[in-house]
């Protein structure tokens, strides 16, 4: 257990909660992040989080001017990322 900043004391080192909300999330997105879930084995939130990261990280990206792209290593195919 380690303390934070504020002395609170919290397990393995996870940052600490700054904000809590409440999503309402379609059909798909709920589908997908079960999936995700699955697969990964993470939580809901860590999911959560990351995405936001992702999404942060292609925003700035694109304001930036540049253009994302993804590569099949097997075929070599280019494709361009697109976010509307």
């Amino acid at each position: 257990m380690t303390a934070d900043a504020g002395g609170k004391v919290r397990d393995g080192g996870a940052p600490p909660v700054v904000d809590r909300i409440t999503v309402a999330l379609v059909r798909k997105a709920v589908e997908d992040l079960q999936d995700l879930q699955e697969e990964t084995g993470l939580s809901k939130t860590d999911i959560v989080n990351r995405a936001i990261s992702v999404y942060k990280f292609i925003e700035s990206e694109v304001r930036a001017g540049n253009t994302i792209y993804i590569r099949d290593h097997k075929t070599g195919e280019t494709q361009l990322v697109r976010f509307l």
